[in-house]
């Protein structure tokens, strides 16, 4: 990672070198831009060890700090999380090249050839926090679609981070490409961020990967395009029609599989007239999982005082928390439309589903729930640029624009004009 003192003028000398190295890499051959990814790859199996060692040290300050548990479970790799970004990185590597694609082509009345074709967006600044396999996946996404790369990630993945960044140096140099395409901050100072956010001469887009408090800094004070989102208040809908033993493992897994991202379920909403036969048994079956329950009046009424020390009431703002932990918000609603209103003031937009055996019921809802990721009959959890077929992701946006839901190579570029034409003038 580099040694650089903080300050102004450091942040913009180092996202003006790495802007100045993106021509290089933007007019790369495709399989050099391919064989750097896989060459990541590789330079993580052959670190294991002292990956993990600088793991081991950020996860012990993490925890000294006070850090909260879903943090520090981000913050955390090991072998098998280690071999899963590695993995991830070989798919990503062998996904086609999205560079130079023809989107389309027409000859114009004049007689020129008018085609649309992509190109790499530019120089990307990425922030994050406790996430230290943002490091590789977004090195690998960007490389593979001809983009430099500045990050900014949290103190608390310092070490971690510096060593992922080794990694990828290495892979550049491997393929004679200038190791400045990917540069870090060091991360030292709050600073930082807000300088990394003027430097709109040389980032092209901005990406925040954290919580809210960070996305709201990001979007009120960078000059650059900002591409937000990965905050998930996430629902599933249990329509009376939903056969119970197939639906129960399904809430189960968008909240027990990883309960501290942000594509695990937060509330479940159940259809009145199901509602005294569905949630004792959710909640017989959850809470031997280590789940919690906040639960407003219907469900209090529902559970008939079932559930005991695990079930505590609703209170104010609960159903619009991230949990982040192994808890869950239970609330009864009244038919379709109520579910997918409180979705509408209540969600954030990622990912929600319906668990229903109506298909009217649920090509309704799949039509007019307007997240980034809706479903049908699947946990949340599937909200994931790998699980998507995409490699690896950014982020996933929860905003209206080019890119929503898992961003990967496709999103990270733009596209440009060509005219070809004849010694053309125009009339």
């Amino acid at each position: 990672m580099n040694d650089l003192s903080t300050g102004a003028n450091a942040t913009e000398v180092l996202c003006a070198s790495v802007a100045s190295h993106r021509r290089i890499l933007a007019n790369a051959p495709a399989a050099k831009r391919s064989a750097v990814v896989r060459e990541i790859a590789a330079q993580l199996r052959a670190r294991k060890t002292e990956i993990l060692q600088a793991n081991v040290a950020d996860l012990a300050a993490a925890v000294e700090s006070g850090m909260a548990e879903a943090l520090t479970d981000r913050l955390m790799l090991n072998a098998a999380r280690l071999e899963g970004m590695a993995t991830d990185l070989e798919r990503v590597a062998d996904l086609p090249d999205p560079i130079g694609v023809e989107l389309e082509r027409r000859t114009l009345p004049e007689g020129q050839e008018l085609s649309r074709r992509r190109v790499p967006i530019g120089t990307l600044g990425v922030i994050y926090e406790a996430r230290p396999n943002v490091t590789t996946d977004i090195a690998a996404l960007a490389l593979k679609s001809g983009n430099a790369l500045v990050l900014r990630g949290g103190r608390e993945t310092k070490n971690s981070n510096r060593a992922l960044l080794t990694c990828v140096h290495a892979a550049l140099t491997s393929q004679q490409l200038p190791a400045e395409l990917v540069q870090a901050l060091p991360a030292r100072e709050r600073s930082e961020v807000g300088e990394l956010l003027r430097q709109d001469r040389y980032i092209d887009l901005l990406i925040p990967r954290g919580g809210q408090a960070l996305q709201d800094y990001c979007r009120d004070h960078a000059r650059m395009a900002v591409i937000y989102g990965g905050i998930g208040i996430c629902h599933l809908y249990w329509a009376p029609s939903a056969a119970l033993d197939r639906a129960l493992p399904v809430v189960s897994n968008a909240k027990v599989q990883r309960p501290s991202v942000c594509n695990a379920l937060d509330t479940l909403l159940v259809h009145r007239e199901v509602a005294a036969k569905v949630l004792p048994q959710v909640v017989a079956q959850m809470s031997t999982l280590g789940v919690r329950f906040v639960a407003d009046p219907g469900a209090l009424e529902a559970l008939d005082g079932r559930g005991g020390e695990c079930v505590r009431a609703a209170e104010g703002g609960d159903f619009q928390r991230e949990w982040l932990s192994l808890v869950l918000g239970l609330k009864v609603v009244d038919d379709l439309d109520q579910a997918m209103n409180h979705i509408a003031d209540n969600g954030t937009g990622h990912s929600d589903g319906i668990l229903s055996e109506d298909e009217k019921e649920t090509q309704r809802f799949l039509a007019e729930v307007d997240s980034a990721a809706v479903y049908s009959n699947a946990s949340t959890r599937f909200t994931d640029g790998s699980c998507f077929g995409l490699g690896a992701e950014v982020a996933v946006s929860t905003q209206r624009l080019h890119a929503r839901g898992p961003m990967a190579l496709e999103a990270l570029t733009t596209y440009k004009w060509v005219v070809e034409g004849d010694y053309s003038v125009r009339a």
